[in-house]
């Protein structure tokens, strides 16, 4: 029988499996977990008895015996807009509807189905200010990656270019290095390959701001917005590292995540001595040295973790790499197969799809344009016209 998991289900099961082989400890796998050592131990031994299929919940795609019906929650909706009780904050008018009305809720549900209908409780909250401390390195190998891309001459001259990298807090190697023109989705994609390919997935991202990561970062949800159900914008790589079950959240300086950056003063120092050394002077020549040089970097300025234990996990092989690392953007097919992108138009060569068929044109480093139709194989296209830009 074949088990459909997802990936944190995957994940469970990896660091379990490493539990029981005695690669790591119970305390070091309740941290990557997220669990209690108890939780842990259910685990161990549920993995003994049904292997991997033990990391599935009894209640998969059965339907819940607790689920509050339509009826119920229609009748609590409609006690809410009476306007004596409209008022109430929720704690209080839980109360009531137990009381008064036998509504056998609890309040999270209750608070839940109200938040899901735009409507909030009056009770003001405090927001509590933030005490930043000094950060220790992870303890961990994979534990936290610092993300950054800085632009420099790396070939002299005056012309710059974007270095991105990705770099372990706690061991100090970089375990992604991609050059590109400007700092760019597509750079952070290829390092983000590199990671995947070689070292697996790791527990969390740590970037800047940068548009690419996050939509509008400066500004945060109100407690007002948060309560009628607005969701925050996420950008492509947000949903990418969101699918793969990576947590990432934002530096709000420079000096936050002070490893990357003191990697570019050791990289620019470096690296254009070594692209001139080797008669390197493109960006396609750069990225192919890259691949080796990330090993001479690790080897002389990796430094051992406060613990053995890597928090790493094995990309799944089911994963499709080049089709998620990519950049995809939608377009509609016209009467003629044709589809715009950029003053470019793009000639679909199967003349089976009619107008109005949706296209989805994937865009990546690795192998640069395709378009892909009802998700399938790749689809042929030329270039037929590249229009003038307007003045």
């Amino acid at each position: 029988m074949k088990l459909f998991m997802s990936i944190d289900q995957i994940t469970r099961g990896h660091v379990i499996a490493n539990c029981l082989e005695g690669r790591c400890t119970v305390q070091q796998a309740a941290l990557r977990l997220n669990l209690s050592r108890r939780r842990v131990q259910q685990l161990k031994k549920a993995f003994k008895e049904k292997g991997l299929a033990a990391m599935l919940h009894g209640n998969s795609q059965r339907p819940s015996a607790k689920k509050t019906s339509k009826e119920i929650e229609q009748r609590l909706l409609a006690l809410r807009s009476d306007p004596a009780l409209s008022k109430s904050n929720f704690l209080h008018f839980h109360e009531i509807v137990t009381e008064e009305y036998q509504l056998q809720l609890s309040y999270s549900t209750l608070r839940r189905i109200l938040l899901s209908h735009g409507i909030c409780s009056p009770k003001k909250r405090r927001t509590r200010k933030k005490v930043h401390k000094t950060r220790e390195r992870r303890a961990c190998f994979g534990e936290l990656l610092q993300v950054d891309a800085t632009p420099f001459p790396w070939f002299g001259g005056k012309e710059k270019s974007a270095l991105h990298a990705f770099i372990d807090d706690a061991r100090g190697m970089i375990t992604g290095l991609y050059l590109c023109k400007n700092e760019c989705l597509l750079g952070y994609l290829e390092v983000l390959r590199q990671t995947l390919e070689n070292y697996g997935l790791p527990a969390a991202l740590y970037p800047d701001k940068c548009s690419v990561f996050f939509v509008n970062a400066k500004k945060q949800l109100s407690i007002e917005e948060q309560l009628q159900g607005t969701k925050e914008q996420v950008t492509q790589f947000g949903k990418i590292i969101k699918y793969l079950g990576i947590d990432m959240f934002p530096a709000h300086s420079s000096q936050a995540k002070g490893r990357v950056e003191r990697l570019w003063q050791t990289l620019q120092s470096r690296l254009p001595v070594e692209f001139a050394r080797r008669h390197i002077t493109t960006i396609e020549q750069a990225n192919q040295f890259l691949k080796e040089y990330i090993g001479i970097f690790n080897k002389q300025f990796g430094v051992p973790a406060c613990d053995s234990y890597s928090m790493f996990v094995p990309t799944p092989k089911t994963l499709d790499l080049d089709k998620l690392l990519s950049s995809v953007i939608t377009r509609k097919l016209s009467s003629g197969s044709t589809i715009s992108i950029k003053n470019h138009l793009f000639k679909i060569e199967q003349n089976k799809f009619g107008a109005g068929t949706t296209v989805n044109v994937l865009i990546s480093q690795k192998h640069g344009i395709r378009a892909l139709i009802h998700d399938t194989n790749p689809t042929k296209f030329t270039v037929i016209e590249t229009r003038p830009k307007p003045f």
